[in-house]
């Protein structure tokens, strides 16, 4: 429980504590995984386990963990006979997320974005392009995404692959791959090198 208090707004450790011990949840500070920012299972025993990934900003992985310990809270209700962000999981976490909507715990325009957000829900906040930016400006190292970038931009991602970005098509961008001239299609907030 220590670890965790470095990791959240010092405000919102009681509650957390209390969500974490009501359940006997265990939390695992993880290193950065590229797919998920956090994760929620069970082992063989039954003890439910919550991992997060250790690089997020207090913020981002306040939201994280809140996320997580509602799927813990649904699966003591529901097992597995729901939908993991159907309907009973988006109550719940809206619900547990009011509780830590206030300013001692989250800057102004984190608040704003957060209530939006609670409003439509998504399965993560990275589906949330308003509220990823947000957290990102609290995050200790300068990440650059595809957004940073003018259309025509040469860059490339983590595997070294290299692209050029065309157009923004609705919600994604259209670039094209510069070794096979395929095109692909790229969220917004993917991060890139140039």
């Amino acid at each position: 429980m220590e670890e965790l208090k470095s990791h959240i707004p010092r405000k919102s450790f009681s509650l957390i504590e209390k969500w974490i011990k009501e359940l006997g949840i265990l939390v695992k500070i993880k290193k950065s995984r590229t797919t998920k920012l956090g994760d929620f299972s069970t082992n063989k025993r039954g003890k439910y386990i919550v991992s997060i990934n250790n690089d997020l900003n207090k913020y981002a992985f306040l939201i994280t963990l809140t996320h997580e310990i509602a799927h813990a809270f649904v699966w003591e209700k529901y097992k597995q006979k729901i939908l993991p962000h159907g309907k009973q999981w988006k109550t719940t976490f809206k619900e547990m997320m009011l509780n830590l909507l206030n300013t001692e715990i989250f800057p102004d325009d984190i608040l704003r974005a957060l209530s939006k957000h609670l409003m439509n829900l998504k399965a993560s906040t990275a589906n949330d392009y308003e509220l990823s930016i947000l957290l990102r400006k609290y995050d200790d190292a300068e990440v650059m995404t595809i957004s940073d970038v003018p259309n025509g931009s040469t860059f490339t991602i983590q595997n070294g692959r290299e692209f050029v970005k065309l157009e923004r098509l609705r919600k994604r961008y259209k670039c094209k791959a510069i070794d096979s001239n395929k095109i692909y299609l790229f969220s917004p907030l993917a991060e890139i090198n140039l």
